[in-house]
């Protein structure tokens, strides 16, 4: 951490006093840290304390601004690599799902590009009352990530979840958030994604309902962690990720083509992509005309990617595939592995609430080429992607 921009956000919470304890923990690891309060979080712990531990200004109110030439809390938001909003209410868990900007703390948030982790910190019925946890998937969605604390004795008196998480909890998490920008460091990673197009005249074609979000996280995630990236891409409606060599295609065959490509001179693939597994035996060049009749399109199969590809992979090279599936899930995702020759697979319940096609979540499970899984709470789309890159450098390291 020696270096980085922390920015700690500290809400009106009776755990406030551990922020000061992760401040001071910060400042001693090397942080750059600034620390931003709100009112109610003055009521409990005074900036004063928190000026002397990060040996900076506090911040704690949106209208004052100590140099006239920068406009402070997007000044702030912009020098952050990660912000930790340690103690998190469940008032400013609501305001930041909400899009609430109303004081320093939640106008910084809502400017900020970086990282934003949440420590959750209050009464167990208030943490587990459905409004809290529909606010919670919402900053899930939207890609927040929350560091949860243990169950134990609470202030109030009540023993439950609800504790924030321990200083040492919380370094750990940031520890492992910036060793990910050399993960990938001088890996080549190709990754499929979105659907295909299976042409019948040139105004029908059979498709799928994949979004591509999935493929196009893992894009930009690999590319986070210094990844050459080539991502091959089904026709979406996303915008390419910065910094990625892009391949657009349109059919099974095509991504077959450049996946065949791409692949042959890289260490990792990853297939993300929903491509066909059929496409029409006949393609007519003009308009079918409506007819009185029933109309029946024979089809054939298209070439399984997976399964060539995995043929031709060298020992120092990974396939990780997905399984889609709505029913046995693991079981299914377990037969694909063996049958693909795959060395991960990641599988997804579709039929699940918040997993799956177009969604901004994803419920997974990682299943290594040894048997070995790895259940995945509900996680924004994003954080699944790192995820699922983290486990296959593990794999990498296991095997190689």
């Amino acid at each position: 951490m020696k270096g980085k921009n922390v920015v700690l956000a500290v809400t009106g919470g009776i755990a406030s006093y551990k922020a000061a304890n992760l401040t001071s923990q910060l400042v001693q690891k090397g942080a750059n840290v600034k620390v931003m309060m709100t009112e109610s979080a003055q009521k409990f712990v005074t900036p004063l304390t928190f000026q002397a531990l990060s040996r900076g200004p506090v911040y704690v109110d949106t209208f004052t601004e100590p140099e006239p030439e920068k406009i402070a809390h997007i000044d702030v938001a912009d020098w952050a690599d990660v912000i930790i909003i340690a103690p998190a209410t469940a008032n400013i868990i609501a305001k930041l799902a909400q899009g609430i900007a109303d004081d320093f703390v939640t106008t910084s948030l809502l400017a900020t590009k970086a990282a934003v982790y949440i420590a959750p910190a209050m009464n167990v019925h208030m943490y587990e009352h459905p409004a809290v946890q529909r606010n919670m998937a919402l900053l899930r969605q939207d890609g927040f990530s929350f560091i949860e604390g243990e169950e134990g004795y609470l202030a109030c008196g009540w023993v439950g979840k609800g504790r924030m998480a321990e200083p040492e909890v919380i370094l750990d998490v940031l520890d492992k958030h910036f060793n990910r920008s050399q993960l990938l460091q001088g890996k080549k990673v190709v990754i499929t994604a979105g659907p295909t197009q299976e042409k019948i005249d040139p105004v029908r074609y059979f498709t799928n309902q994949s979004s591509g979000k999935m493929g196009y996280a893992i894009a930009e995630a690999a590319k986070q962690l210094g990844a050459e990236v080539t991502l091959i891409s089904g026709p979406t409606s996303l915008q390419y990720p910065s910094g990625v060599k892009v391949v657009a295609i349109t059919s099974a065959e095509e991504m077959y083509h450049a996946v065949d490509e791409a692949f042959t001179h890289s260490d990792i693939l990853i297939k993300a992509a929903a491509v066909a597994d059929y496409t029409p035996k006949v393609v007519y060049d003009q308009k079918r005309k409506k007819q009185q009749d029933e109309w029946s399109i024979e089809m054939e199969r298209t070439v399984d990617i997976l399964q060539t590809i995995s043929t031709k992979k060298s020992p120092s090279q990974v396939i990780v595939g997905f399984a889609a599936e709505s029913e046995k899930v693991v079981e299914y995702a377990k037969k694909k592995l063996e049958k693909k020759n795959l060395d991960l697979i990641v599988a997804n319940n579709i039929s699940e609430v918040g997993s799956g096609f177009k969604g901004d979540t994803n419920q997974i499970t990682i299943i290594h080429r040894n048997g070995e899984m790895k259940p995945f709470p509900l996680l924004s789309k994003q954080e699944a992607a790192f995820r699922i890159l983290e486990e296959t450098m593990l794999y990498m390291k296991k095997v190689h």
